[in-house]
């Protein structure tokens, strides 16, 4: 309906333009051109002269006999020049400004006018939303639609318990009143991307059957100064009116963040926001029942005044689920999909470490399409599996005809070299699939190397851990030469060398430099000596445990190639395949 009436709109304006444009040509059309006074008074005395047109404009028409159009003179305003013209028995008429054609015209000009302001009056009301001082929160970010329950939360039981008393303080703020207990005003969920933040805070609401506003931080930060703490005074309002609330603000770091001194005055319009922000939750009474969540994934970036009781007091983390929460949340986002009995979702769950919630929904999502892309009539392994490897590593390519021979035997002993040092120095960790298939996300293969579920990691560990990522290169070293190393180790050197720098600044686990949190001394101005010294432990152990897995894996170089070959004819392993060729008692 609003497109056709824009439509007609646009048709009426084209035909008043082409009207408009048409009476312009024909008055222009009949005026031929102009001629000086002394002409004018010689074709008067000439008796050339048929009609003269008189008015108050500065210029007077002149029809000559025997000739269509009209002449323009200079008009004297000499009030006996009609007198004159009438004795020369010449036609004159007066005011014609009133003609019909120019009443015409000036109501063409009048209606195009307005209609083109209107268009841009209308244009710059779509973007008002954008810019308007007085921008007003949606309605729609009033979310009420799918009720969320704690029971549709898995994952996170510790976070859940946490936030119980919340409930019962939204459901009954008058109970905490009662005994002069002030519940927290804000709560901070922090933790890695995709643990489910936004999820608790909908379950929150679902749980205490009131409204649930959600809004972004990255909303409220605008270039115009006042837009967002308009926009944040318009939010709590909405919030005041339904009595009871929850509201959500994610990513709040891109409002929060520390504020610093700027003399250019760049941060006023975020430092106006934030400020806003902790006056309207400062300004809440004891006995309202309006919960404020943010979400974040950096904690420590956030502003002290953000963080301070009475404000976001209560700090919740949602980290990654441990294999239990695996479980269930593979069980809620399996409930409607067409899965296997046979499937154990345990299994999935325990290969499945460092996985997030949004990670494991995308798993099965993705297990889901392959099965329909097959036209399966359930979701088979063979689809968990293949899913699994495409979360991780990219999609296998399909065409590898381009690939050299000798690029597939650098990675077959690369892959091979990772393989060997976990099974030999880390028999617990998984290692459930090793590959030489290329991905789409440009990894030549890859060893899947699963860890255990554990709280801590002993100083033993991490140096195994290390060890793996260098075995890879070493593996390179010894069957190709020193001088034969390729550039397929970076990611695996990036990765060594973060944690070898956390084993010797973070954890104090070397023998050099002590116990000693080493970024606390380089912020106590001891930033070059500290830097000097890490770099130096850091190549020292790092030249330590490269030699000691070269070692390794020299006095095991027939299991190296033994992994190696069966790479090159299978181009993939399973764990069962692992242990067979690496028939070995540890």
């Amino acid at each position: 309906m609003v497109k056709k009436r824009n439509q007609i709109l646009s048709a009426i304006a084209i035909i008043l333009l082409c009207v408009l444009f048409g009476l312009l040509y024909i008055n222009k059309k009949n005026i031929k051109k102009e001629i000086s006074y002394n002409e004018f008074l010689q074709y008067i005395q000439e008796e050339k002269v048929e009609k003269v047109i008189l008015g108050n404009e500065s210029k007077l028409k002149v029809k000559f006999k025997g000739e269509d159009g009209f002449y323009k003179v200079e008009n004297p305003r000499n009030p006996s020049l009609k007198e004159t013209l009438l004795i020369q028995d010449i036609s004159v008429e007066e005011n014609t400004e009133n003609t019909p054609l120019s009443i015409i015209q000036g109501i063409m000009v009048i209606a195009f006018f307005s209609l083109g302001f209107w268009y841009v009056q209308k244009q710059w009301k779509k973007q008002q939303p954008k810019y308007s001082m007085a921008m007003e929160i949606d309605d729609s970010r009033k979310q009420q639609q799918k009720i969320t329950r704690f029971y549709d939360v898995a994952g996170n039981e510790e976070a859940k318990e946490a936030v119980e008393d919340v409930v019962d303080f939204i459901k009954n703020p008058e109970k905490y009143s009662k005994y002069g207990a002030r519940m927290p005003r804000g709560i901070i969920f922090y933790g890695p991307p995709g643990t489910g933040k936004t999820l608790m805070a909908k379950a929150i609401a679902g749980e205490s059957g009131v409204p649930f506003f959600a809004v972004s931080g990255s909303d409220f930060v605008q270039m115009y100064v006042g837009v967002g703490a308009s926009r944040i005074r318009d939010l709590f309002k909405k919030a005041r009116m339904e009595k009871k609330a929850v509201i959500f603000i994610d990513e709040i770091d891109a409002l929060g963040k520390k504020r610093t001194v700027s003399g250019t005055g760049g941060n006023d319009e975020r430092d106006q926001t934030l400020n806003a922000l902790l006056t309207e939750m400062s300004g809440f009474h004891e006995g309202e029942g309006i919960v404020v969540i943010a979400a974040t994934n950096r904690l420590d970036i956030l502003d002290e005044a953000l963080l301070r009781p009475g404000r976001f007091d209560r700090h919740i983390e949602i980290g990654l689920p441990d294999v239990t929460g695996r479980e269930k949340i593979l069980c809620i986002h399996a409930k409607n999909k067409p899965l296997n009995p046979e499937i154990d979702l345990k299994k999935v769950a325990k290969q499945t470490v460092y996985f997030s919630g949004a990670m494991l929904e995308n798993l099965l999502n993705e297990s889901a399409m392959l099965a329909a892309k097959r036209s399966g009539e359930m979701i088979q392994w063979e689809d968990i599996d293949q899913a699994f490897y495409t979360v991780i590593a990219g999609a296998a390519k399909k065409d590898r005809s381009g690939v050299l021979e000798k690029d597939r035997k650098i990675t077959a002993y690369h892959e091979a070299g990772h393989a060997l040092v976990t099974k030999l120095i880390a028999p617990e960790n998984t290692v459930s699939k090793v590959t030489i298939i290329p991905s789409t996300k440009g990894a030549g293969g890859f060893s899947m190397n699963i860890p255990p579920d554990k709280m801590y990691y002993t100083k033993k560990e991490m140096e195994h851990q290390i060890q793996v990522y260098l075995g890879g290169r070493i593996a390179e070293e010894i069957v190709f030469g020193a001088e034969e190393v390729t550039t397929g180790a970076s990611n695996d050197i990036e990765k060594a060398t973060s944690l070898l720098k956390d084993y010797v600044m973070k954890y104090g686990m070397s023998k050099e430099t002590g116990i000693l949190n080493m970024h606390i001394l380089a912020d106590v101005g001891q930033k070059q000596i500290v830097q000097e010294t890490v770099f130096q432990e850091c190549r020292k152990q790092m030249n330590h445990l490269y030699e000691k897995t070269k070692n390794l894996l020299i006095e095991n170089k027939f299991f190296l190639d033994s992994i190696a070959k069966e790479l090159l004819r299978k181009e993939s392993l399973t764990e069962e395949d692992l242990n067979q060729l690496v028939s070995i008692s540890l």
